[in-house]
């Protein structure tokens, strides 16, 4: 039942092709053009592209001799963070406006919990017009939206009209939403995951609510309890203002392909340093160290060790860095190498199971203005 069930109003604000748009409000001659942001060079790979140039393909991730062969006329331009996060800080005082309750994801995308806010406005949907007509007008940018009773409708929501448009998925339409929906919508399904699913069966939400939990369990691991209560629209996280870091990372793609594990250990030895800088800037330790390595066909390798103890130093880092580069042979020859801390001591965090009365269906019961 919905009323037993805590009843939110959620927004999801997620700006669209947020740098690439920068770069065509800062340089008005690209407007209108297809853009990527980043990938230039022999061996870059794309931040963001510009809704002209997803229309061929170009996506972020790629590479971008691919996007250019995908797209002749593509343009390329340089990333630049510290724009991207002055224009962030912006739009989040504008979030800051309307509540207290805001959860950034990314500098282009965040969380409102808006079911008490600072305007006294009932309607949440009306509060996210609001928001994107001021981002608009005060930043020059479009933002999308999705607005529900829980995050994870907001999120699917968020996607379904953009750019610069929103939806709003009502406490009564939230199970028919969830079951006509296409699985590959679903937040936290994956291509893999999406490709799985189609082998079994499973094509839309109402495929997915037709498995038991323990079917879930067994064929998705810990994931499937999450598959199965989200697909109920049960999802009890909350908009957390602060949220906690859960790892810290950094990595390079080389200019050139390297396969020898001689050569990678200076590399190793320079990420390991921006790992410790990073972990000391943010005064936090990990215990678990994972190697991510890139080979030159694309295909992803990661190898963790979990430690007894907190580490924060370089040395510990990069030596166990290092156990685990030698731990097997590389499949081929490597073009990125990525070392990452997480179970961090910021961590704090209890997973608990769902009580009973939270596992039930939502029903149509509750009138809630949206």
């Amino acid at each position: 039942m919905l009323n037993d069930l805590p009843i939110r109003k959620i927004i999801h604000v997620d700006m669209d092709a947020f740098y690439a748009s920068i770069a065509q409000m800062d340089n008005p001659e690209l407007k209108g053009k297809p853009i990527a942001v980043g990938g230039g060079g022999k061996r870059g790979v794309i931040s963001a592209a510009s809704y002209e140039a997803r229309k061929y393909g170009v996506r972020s991730a790629m590479s971008g001799r691919l996007a250019e062969k995908l797209c002749p006329e593509l343009i390329f331009v340089r990333t630049d963070f510290e724009r991207y996060k002055d224009i962030s800080n912006r739009i989040r005082k504008i979030f800051f406006e309307y509540t207290d309750l805001v959860e950034p994801l990314s500098l282009d995308e965040a969380y409102l919990d808006v079911t008490e806010n600072k305007i006294g406005l009932p309607s949440a949907t009306l509060i996210a017009q609001k928001i994107r007509q001021r981002i608009f007008d005060e930043v020059g940018l479009t933002a999308s939206a999705g607005i529900s009773i829980n995050k994870f409708i907001a999120k699917v929501a968020s996607d379904y009209n953009k750019p610069n448009g929103q939806k709003t998925v009502n406490p009564e339409d939230v199970l028919q939403f969830l079951e006509d929906l296409d699985i590959r919508k679903f937040y936290g399904v994956g291509k893999v995951t999406a490709e799985k699913m189609y082998q079994k069966g499973i094509f839309t939400g109402n495929d997915l609510k037709a498995k038991s939990l323990e079917y879930l369990d067994e064929n998705f691991g810990k994931s499937g309890r999450y598959y199965y209560y989200v697909v109920r629209g049960i999802h009890n996280s909350e908009v957390k203002p602060n949220r906690i870091r859960k790892s810290l990372a950094a990595e390079r793609t080389f200019s050139e392909n390297l396969s020898s594990e001689i050569f990678m250990l200076e590399k190793l030895d320079h990420i390991a340093e921006e790992v410790a800088k990073r972990l000391e800037k943010s005064n936090v330790a990990g215990k678990t160290i994972t190697l991510k390595i890139k080979y030159s066909d694309f295909t992803l390798q990661t190898r963790s060790k979990t430690l007894p103890y907190f580490v924060s130093d370089k040395v510990v880092i990069l030596e166990t860095a290092k156990d685990l580069l030698y731990q097997d042979k590389l499949k081929n020859s490597v073009r990125l190498l990525g070392i990452s801390l997480s179970n961090l001591n910021t961590d704090k965090s209890v997973k608990a199971k769902p009580s009973e009365d939270k596992k039930k269906s939502v029903s149509v019961q509750l009138k809630f203005e949206f």
